[in-house]
């Protein structure tokens, strides 16, 4: 059983004409579905108000409603399923079907400027002021219809992200090949024209796949190190790998400590720099002449690293 029309625009049974004609505007305005987009329950609750305001703005079936409830309208179209229609092809992401208005009902040209003008995409062309002026030999112009949208999230590899590349996609019943710029960063949301199901866009969020050893910051990237203990204190050159591929060699300061960063410039993605960031890998003593020689080097240089704060008293 649908709601009482009355409660369904808000009004009393005494109500008069204006008031329903009010209280419907803003109802339509607030839930008419270019202004929720992909919003089923807000669909469904713009037709239940344009059913209610088909009967209550209409004094015959008005009439029949107050005396017999739904079934003094049951021979029209009110009621679930009559809807709001649109003669000639249907509002755009609304749903609606052509049929023109349910049971012949008509909308005089302000009423229907004042509920869809402020929607954009060219209503108020086709309806009140601009509509009387194309009588006079003006040109109308229909509301462009939005395109479908596909949404979909795809995964893409840490080099591909990196320095650009393509990857196939599944779209329907097709494989297309989407270009990936370089430096494309993680949630960034790809717009493809017409490329979607039935000619709809598509919109792909990124998510970028870790590299095994890579990490990103931005256009910089980060390769963990590790060096041995004996290169940390004497220092030494080691050979890194960069995103390019190549081996380069880059040399470790004597005393170098773990967290330390060596900058590679413009070895990072597009024009970024990618850094060395020390790793010290510390042996267990192997026997006791190797303890001896750790212990008399401490002795030789003493050294406190827990200084300042937290430890500071």
């Amino acid at each position: 059983m649908p709601r009482d029309y009355y409660e369904v625009l808000g009004v009393g049974r005494t109500a008069s004409a204006d008031e329903i004609k009010k209280a419907y505007r803003k109802l339509a305005r607030d839930h008419h579905p270019d202004r929720n987009p992909g919003d089923k329950q807000a669909e469904a609750r713009f037709k239940e108000i344009q059913d209610a305001y088909d009967v209550l703005n209409d004094q015959k079936k008005k009439t029949q409603y107050d005396q017999f409830g739904f079934a003094g309208v049951q021979g029209g179209n009110a009621g679930p399923g009559g809807g709001f229609h649109w003669g000639g092809g249907g509002f755009p992401g609304g749903g609606f079907q052509g049929g023109g208005f349910p049971g012949g009902a008509q909308i005089d040209p302000e009423t229907l400027e004042e509920l869809l003008g402020g929607l954009g995409g060219g209503f108020g062309d086709v309806f009140g002021r601009r509509a009387s002026r194309g009588s006079r030999g003006g040109k109308n112009r229909r509301p462009p219809t939005p395109p479908q949208v596909e949404e979909h999230e795809i995964n893409v590899d840490f080099m591909t992200a990196a320095r650009g590349g393509r990857i196939s996609l599944q779209a329907g019943d097709r494989n297309i090949d989407v270009k990936i710029p370089a430096a494309i960063e993680e949630g960034k949301v790809m717009r493809l024209r017409g490329l979607g199901p039935g000619g709809a866009d598509l919109h792909l969020k990124i998510h970028i796949e870790p590299h095994p050893f890579f990490r990103r910051e931005g256009n910089n990237i980060v390769l963990e190190t590790p060096v041995s203990l004996s290169e940390a204190t004497l220092g030494a050159k080691v050979d890194v790998p960069t995103l390019e591929g190549a081996q380069l060699a880059v040399k470790i300061p004597p005393g170098t400590s773990s967290g330390t960063r060596l900058r590679l410039r413009g070895k990072g993605i597009n024009g970024g720099d990618q850094y060395i960031e020390i790793k010290v890998v510390v042996p267990s003593p192997k026997d006791d002449r190797s303890r001896e020689i750790i212990e008399e080097f401490a002795k030789l240089n003493p050294q406190n690293p827990r200084t300042g704060p937290p430890w500071a008293g």
